[in-house]
């Protein structure tokens, strides 16, 4: 299947302004990267993005409440926008709720930095 099918399929059950929230988010990490490749995981509801030398690296990881951008080596990247909730390990997230801006250039910077960690 196509990862905008699968997209769609995953959404289905969230309301209209989590489904746009989470296609504008998902729409523009593949913009930042588009070496990314991008795949649907319905049983966490996420879309995984994979660097092909890196490996995977990050997801949108979509909430009835809102959507997290997570980024898997969070707690070694250095961002004060990413946070956790004091019971993780490994990860940081970006959150995002309806009607926030993304803030790009953070964002790209963080995927970059991302890939460096694994290189």
């Amino acid at each position: 299947m196509s990862l905008q099918r699968d997209l769609e399929r995953m959404l289905k059950p969230h309301d209209a302004a989590i489904v746009q929230l989470a296609q504008e988010l998902t729409a523009l990490v593949r913009e930042i990267r588009p070496d990314f490749v991008a795949k649907v995981s319905f049983g966490w509801q996420t879309v995984n993005f994979r660097h092909p030398k890196a490996g995977f690296l990050n997801a949108v990881y979509v909430r009835p409440h809102g959507v997290y951008l997570v980024f898997q080596d969070g707690r070694l990247l250095s961002h004060p926008l990413l946070v956790d909730d004091g019971k993780v390990k490994r990860v940081r997230w970006i959150a995002f709720k309806p009607g926030d801006s993304f803030p790009v250039d953070e964002i790209a910077i963080l995927l970059a930095e991302a890939v460096a960690l694994r290189s």
